[in-house]
């Protein structure tokens, strides 16, 4: 291995030791050894450390020459982290990200915490010296707000409204709490301690928090009718960084805003040409209002609705081989989001396995007010979660021994949930949408995705209120009433995340097109398909060079 190999792997490793100084419980969420009894240090010192290492690291990251093609696109896998971990703190969303989704790092420890598996007594021991640490946490959280708030960086008021709501609904069902870990040989004296901490130190310093919320960060939020960034002190700066992060390009926001509408226009003629088949109209209203407002087309219990989603996982499975080479070893598990978490929370997400096997790759559905939820959303949302989407592009990366770490478990946003969009598309290819209402949902799936476009650069560069984004989509696509206001308000939470979706499938589906028409007849979708999944998660630009490479390669 010559010296320039060895270099730009050790800066690889070198990029994984930063994410977990940076936050130390995702070394135990991917079931890595090493220490397991620390939290992330939200400080503003700590955080001007991890961003001045993130910087040093992608200068001497870029300087590398003489490599492989393989190696120099791991070197620009660590150039495109290390700048997206840049714009992130640039972005200074810790200091006004409060609401009841993850995006609020009040609430990331449910996320991670409550998903670890406690095989052993010194993951026990240190589960219990992370719950001891929660109010230190905390703690900080409160103070970087605090100083957010006097510097004019605070979020809208009703998301701090809903984040008190999601911490009164924790503090509320101690019976349930997602926390409350089992260990493997722990004994009685870890489940004690365990409850204790829970009761003594963790409730209580959440309700501290909760108390901050209201009595100091609330006054002085911003109102509904301004809620985007573009009102922030900075904000327009900001943002920019933010949309470069999600979706490693440099489109501007009035670029994507603009794509976004166009796709809109397009995907009207779709909803007609399937309405005529599938309803008998062609009037958009009349297709929304049915989709929106027929008893038919809701759940009739949230059993019914994950029964359907492991249904419709095992067919996509079965046909998977005709489309993939890289097949993942372990198939998905479905499960409801947890029930704190479900009244604000999203549709689905899904949860990626542990390295060492200890959890499996799990896809989380909402089945709160399921009797409100659309039935023809459901094989939409599973194909993007799960396969051929997010299950199958993240066991594929962890499966990848031969990459060095950092390109098996890191993530760019745009790759990954362009991969998720793309899938959904995909699967009406292999016909794996079982009649025309499921089709709905792939078409709703895709006016959600190109109207977040429109409305997350409307709210936070064109300074629309909530409501005008909540008007947007009601006219736009037929999603429910609660589905659009729990997605606006992720948008105005997490300015920028919900950008990656549409920008990245786009991407993909151009490099497809591109590699179509240059190979004519000998182009082969399973190999497209394992060389977009091949290489781990990659910034746009890189995915662009490798597909040229490859098509190059065979012409």
């Amino acid at each position: 291995m010559g010296r320039s190999v060895t270099a730009v792997n050790d800066l690889a490793d070198e990029l994984v030791g930063l994410w977990f100084t940076a936050d130390p419980v995702l070394r135990s969420f991917f079931g890595l050894p090493g220490d397991h009894d620390r939290l992330a240090d939200l400080s503003a010192a700590a955080e001007a450390q991890i961003r001045a290492a993130y910087v040093g690291l992608a200068s001497r990251a870029e300087a590398l020459e003489g490599l492989s093609p393989g190696d120099a696109v791991t070197r620009d896998v660590v150039v495109g982290q290390a700048r997206v971990a840049v714009d992130l703190i640039d972005g200074r969303a810790l200091e006004f990200a409060v609401s009841d989704g993850f995006s609020a790092p009040a609430l990331q420890i449910f996320l991670f915490l409550s998903d670890l598996k406690l095989g052993d007594e010194q993951k026990a021991a240190g589960y219990l010296a992370r719950l001891a640490a929660i109010p230190s946490y905390l703690d900080t959280v409160a103070d970087r707000q605090r100083a957010g708030c006097a510097d004019g960086l605070v979020p809208p008021a009703f998301l701090v409204d809903a984040g008190i709501a999601y911490i009164e609904r924790y503090l509320a069902a101690p019976h349930s709490d997602p926390l409350r870990l089992d260990a493997v040989g722990a004994g009685e004296s870890y489940a004690d301690e365990r409850d204790r901490l829970l009761a003594d130190v963790v409730r209580p310093a959440y309700a501290k928090y909760r108390d901050f919320l209201a009595a100091e960060l609330k006054p002085h939020g911003q109102p509904e009718d301004k809620p985007g960034m573009c009102w922030l002190p900075g904000g327009d700066e900001k943002y920019a960084g933010l949309i470069r992060a999600h979706t490693t390009t440099d489109r501007t926001a009035q670029d994507l805003h603009d794509t976004g509408v166009g796709i809109i226009a397009r995907l009207a003629g779709e909803y007609r040409e399937l309405g005529e088949r599938t309803f008998g109209t062609t009037d958009l209203g009349e297709i929304f209002d049915r989709l929106r407002t027929d008893p038919e087309l809701r759940w009739t219990s949230g059993e019914e609705l994950l029964d359907s989603a492991r249904e419709t996982i095992a067919r996509a499975e079965a046909a998977a081989p005709q489309w993939f080479s890289r097949i993942p070893d372990q198939s998905c598990v479905v499960t409801s989001v947890p029930e704190a978490e479900a009244p604000g929370g999203t549709l689905a997400y899904y949860n990626p396995p542990a390295l060492d096997g200890s959890r499996g790759g799990t896809y989380f559905a909402n089945t709160y007010q399921a009797e409100e939820r659309s039935r023809h959303l459901s094989e939409a949302v599973a194909f993007h979660e799960a396969v051929p989407g997010h299950h199958f592009q993240l066991c594929v990366a962890q499966g990848l021994t031969e990459l060095p770490l950092a390109r098996r478990i890191g993530e760019f946003t745009a790759y990954a949930e362009g991969w998720g969009l793309y899938a959904e598309r995909l699967a009406d290819e292999m016909g794996l949408y079982s009649d025309g209402i499921a089709r709905f949902g792939l078409l709703t799936q895709d006016s959600m995705r190109a109207g977040r476009l429109v409305v997350d650069t409307g709210l936070h560069a064109l300074g629309w209120s909530r409501q005008r984004a909540v008007d947007y989509l009601v006219e736009n696509t037929p999603m429910a009433k609660v589905e659009i206001d729990a997605e606006i308000d992720r948008y105005i939470a997490c300015p920028g995340q919900a950008l990656a979706y549409m920008v990245g499938r786009l991407e993909i589906e151009r490099n497809r097109a591109k590699a179509e028409q240059a190979l004519g007849d000998r182009f082969d979708i399973k190999a497209f398909h394992d060389l977009v999944l091949g290489g781990g998660a990659l910034p746009l630009s890189v995915l662009d060079t490798v597909v040229s490479d490859w098509v190059t390669g065979l012409a």
